[in-house]
């Protein structure tokens, strides 16, 4: 009898999904990792045959995935849910409310394990945060804050890409930090901006075993959609060659959150952020001239088709396709009305461009599924690691129950992942082969203890913003067509 090679974990009986190049889908399917890395795929008879396991992991009636990637969101939105109730201006200036002047260290740690949480529930192995948002208002007065949300991510065992860069103009802008002698108001400059993010990518990126990268973000320069902006167009030339020079010394990655028609045109010709390291969130509205500079230099896009601005707008995401451009899917989460569930965007994304040409063969479900696993990699300029399952790849591995009533009958498993399977359905999620959560049960973090910690820090943010009353229900909640 032959000496079996000693592994770590096996993984049989499943089926395979394996977005590999060949996009095998092996129905008797098994995957051998030994470390953080994954040592083979095929039949389960044949990995049996040549390994031998610390742990076996029966995985029949179940698919078995690439941990999905979610390649734009929010950090801090995930204590914001639903707040206006329907006024995106409410919510809005909630956001810059919160962000500047009624968070503290302890709100980016607890928002931070709350997102990794239900991103671990829902088998999103990968997931995008800008460190802000709202109206482009970052938290980068001091690098504290996003160390905090990196340790937090670090310690629930998933993979995220931090994405850093400056509030949108004017400057200085105040914010507020909190220390036990009381709050302190600061005026923070462009300057000082600028040495946090230098700080934040000293200290987190490739921390974590390598699950935490810094990228590098800028705010949208689109004086057409907001006049506003033009009295800023000196800054955002000049912040532009000051981050992608810092991006390409540092062998960072660039995004941009709200781009519409002609403002990747400009973005590339006027600011040089186009490229290969850049993937680029929402796009409404492209012009062909976008599109076709996106082909030219490789630059991802990114698609949110559940965002409020994928209802202003659309972002072309078959015409893109068709031209060549890498396209993935992100939640835009996880506030104000959207969550980390990347089956309901894959099935959002699906009906949204069906319904917009009126042709339900649009997107077939195989592509969409590609645009949360190894597009979003690519997207993401990791596609070496991550994205498929293959022998070298890293073991980001999830396990979906398919012995469920919707889920039934046990055929078409692509279908029944894109068509019917939503987030509670992933029973197993593994990240650099440690197993995070197994049958459903989260090993990786005291799941009770985050969400009463999120309860506590919910009500402090609320009594510091002043902002309780957004909480209320509109009063044209019910019986109308129309808030």
């Amino acid at each position: 009898m032959q000496n079996l090679q000693q592994i770590d974990v096996l993984i049989e009986h499943g089926c395979i999904i394996t977005m590999d190049a060949q996009r095998r889908v092996l129905d008797d399917g098994a995957l051998a990792v030994h470390g953080q890395r994954i040592v083979a795929v095929g039949a389960t008879d044949a990995l049996r045959q040549r390994y031998q396991a610390a742990r076996v992991l029966d995985a029949r009636r179940k698919a078995v995935l690439p941990g999905l990637i979610d390649a734009h969101a929010h950090a801090g939105h995930a204590m914001l849910k639903t707040m206006g109730g329907g006024n995106g201006e409410a919510w809005m200036h909630a956001c810059k409310t919160i962000y500047t002047s009624a968070s503290d260290e302890n709100f980016w740690e607890v928002e931070s394990h709350l997102a990794a949480l239900e991103r671990l529930k829902a088998g999103v192995t990968t997931g995008v945060s800008l460190l802000g948002g709202g109206d482009s208002i970052m938290r980068v007065d001091d690098p504290v804050y996003a160390q905090r949300h990196c340790a937090a991510v670090a310690k629930t065992g998933t993979r995220s890409v931090v994405a850093v860069g400056p509030s949108r103009p004017p400057a200085p802008r105040n914010y507020t930090t909190y220390a036990a002698h009381g709050a302190t108001v600061r005026a923070v400059d462009f300057d000082t901006m600028y040495a946090v993010c230098q700080a934040i990518i000293d200290a987190c990126h490739d921390s974590a075993d390598q699950r935490i990268k810094i990228a590098l973000t800028l705010p949208v320069y689109g004086p057409a959609f907001d006049p506003e902006l033009a009295a800023f167009e000196a800054i955002y030339r000049s912040q532009a060659g000051q981050y992608m020079a810092l991006a390409r010394a540092r062998g960072l990655t660039f995004t941009q959150d709200g781009h519409r028609a002609g403002t990747l045109a400009f973005a590339h010709r006027e600011l040089g952020l186009l490229g290969r390291a850049s993937f680029m969130s929402h796009a409404i509205d492209l012009t062909g001239e976008d599109i076709a500079l996106c082909r030219e230099t490789g630059t991802s896009i990114v698609h949110n088709p559940s965002a409020i601005m994928s209802i202003r707008g659309r972002c072309p995401v078959p015409e893109l396709i068709d031209a060549g451009v890498n396209v993935a899917i992100g939640s835009d989460g996880a506030a104000p009305d959207r969550g980390y569930d990347m089956f309901r965007h894959m099935s959002q994304c699906m009906h949204y461009h069906r319904r917009h040409f009126r042709d339900a063969g649009v997107l077939p479900h195989g592509k969409v599924l590609e645009m949360v696993t190894i597009d979003a990699a690519r997207a993401l300029s990791m596609e070496q690691d991550i994205g498929s399952l293959e022998a070298g790849k890293k073991a980001d591995i999830i396990l979906v129950d398919l012995f469920k009533p919707h889920l039934m009958p046990l055929n078409m498993p692509v279908y029944r992942i894109t068509c019917f399977a939503n987030a509670g359905d992933v029973c197993t999620t593994i990240v650099d082969g440690n197993i995070l959560m197994e049958d459903y049960r989260v090993l990786s973090v005291d799941e009770t203890e985050v969400l009463e910690r999120v309860t506590i820090e919910a009500e402090r943010m609320l009594e510091r913003s002043g902002l309780r009353h957004l909480l209320d229900a509109p009063p044209r909640l019910w019986g109308a067509s129309h808030y």
